[in-house]
């Protein structure tokens, strides 16, 4: 019986992992599971699994759990000191799951504890990877990705021929965008960025997934869970979603990864490795597909995964940057104070400004993010807010 604690669990991938354990009774057993402010559901979860331990990071709401639990031997916590303090609980797995640069300390806590990590936090390795990945070599951890694409790419990744890899190949579905002109992407509303053709995702990963950023983002995370440079990773328009990535090697090999767009298929990945266990997913059927197509990402209507790659050649903390900058972008367009085609100029121009000030470095601690990550989010408000004035 493998151990599990669960940071995030009544977000969409805590709760597809929730799914993955009641389907195999006797195979996990939950230690700990941590929400931020939906107690009912945190509470009916920890009923159902017989949790050791319910986490609200909401202090205000603990009085709420505790009596949604009265009656249990379950203990009841509240506030991110009690999050870390769950993270940090010795078990076989922690699954990472908790939406935002809000995961990355209680997820550093589970390295820290030399706990195993499924990591769906995109913010650790985009915000943080350069102190991410060394603290968890430091102590010896495996982070096993549940991202579908990363998932991909660590099936088809042989550590032992890591020198013979000549190129990771990462695929996008292109979005709901993937065949509009230049000019009629100027007019897109939140409503258009909003509907996803293959996958039903939170709001900001949508509109990501819309200018194609999230594949922007997912090329970094790439670089810091895999031994590869930064010219070996690449972006590819797949719009069937259903080769997740691909790794090629020096003897012409090319190894991918096929599956129909459901999370539960990397997620159980996650927590059954090295083993694999049955998974209720519909099953692939090539021949009722018919046909997988390709097409090369379009630079100039796409620009977010080069400004990735070129985030990642300038500094560990760059990638901090984008990421803040990106975030205050879109939430920028989704109240529709920018255009959907000014998120990725905005992100460009915070990064020119970081470099000329000077403040990229490397990431030695949690302060350098969270400063690198402040001074994304400020420099965008104030890059915006300098745009958005009427011209005299």
């Amino acid at each position: 019986m493998k151990t599990l604690t669960i940071l995030g669990a009544t977000g969409s991938i805590g709760q597809s992992t929730l799914d993955i354990v009641r389907r195999h009774p006797g195979r996990f057993r939950i230690e700990a599971l941590v929400a931020n402010a939906n107690v009912e559901q945190l509470a009916a979860d920890a009923r159902a699994t017989n949790a050791r331990l319910a986490v609200t990071a909401d202090e205000t709401r603990y009085a709420e759990l505790r009596e949604a639990l009265a009656g249990t031997d379950i203990e009841v916590a509240a506030g991110e000191d009690a999050v870390r303090e769950a993270a940090a609980r010795e078990v076989d797995m922690v699954m990472g799951a908790i939406v935002g640069v809000a995961g990355l300390a209680p997820t550093l806590a589970a390295v820290e504890a030399g706990n195993t990590v499924a990591l769906a936090n995109k913010e650790c390795l985009v915000s943080a990877g350069e102190l991410f990945m060394r603290r968890a070599r430091e102590k010896g951890v495996n982070i096993i990705p549940v991202d579908s694409e990363h998932s991909a790419i660590f099936q088809c990744f042989e550590p032992h021929n890591a020198a013979r890899v000549e190129k990771i190949t990462l695929t996008a579905s292109g979005g709901p965008f993937r065949t509009r002109s230049l000019s009629e992407l100027h007019d897109v509303t939140p409503q258009e960025a909003l509907k996803h053709p293959n996958w039903n995702m939170g709001a900001k990963v949508t509109i990501d997934s819309a200018t194609l950023m999230n594949k922007g983002l997912e090329l970094i995370e790439a670089y810091h869970l895999y031994p590869v440079r930064a010219d070996q990773l690449e972006a590819i328009i797949h719009p069937q979603s259903i080769i997740h990535s691909l790794v090629a090697y020096e003897d012409g090999s090319v190894l991918a990864q096929l599956g129909m767009p459901d999370m539960r298929t990397p997620i159980a990945c996650a927590l059954a490795w090295p083993e694999r266990i049955e998974t209720p997913v519909e099953r692939l059927d090539l021949a009722r597909l018919g046909q997988l197509t390709f097409e090369a990402i379009d630079e100039k209507r796409f620009p977010a995964p080069a400004l990735a790659l070129s985030a990642l050649k300038r500094a560990g903390n760059a990638t901090t940057i984008l990421n803040a900058a990106n975030e205050v972008a879109v939430a920028a367009f989704l109240d529709r104070r920018i255009r959907f085609t000014d998120i990725v100029p905005l992100v460009e121009r915070v990064l020119e400004r970081a470099e000329r000030a000077g403040v990229l470095g490397h990431l030695e601690t949690l302060d350098d993010v969270w400063q690198a990550d402040a001074f994304g989010r400020d420099m965008a408000r104030e890059v915006m807010a300098r745009s958005l004035q009427p011209q005299s």
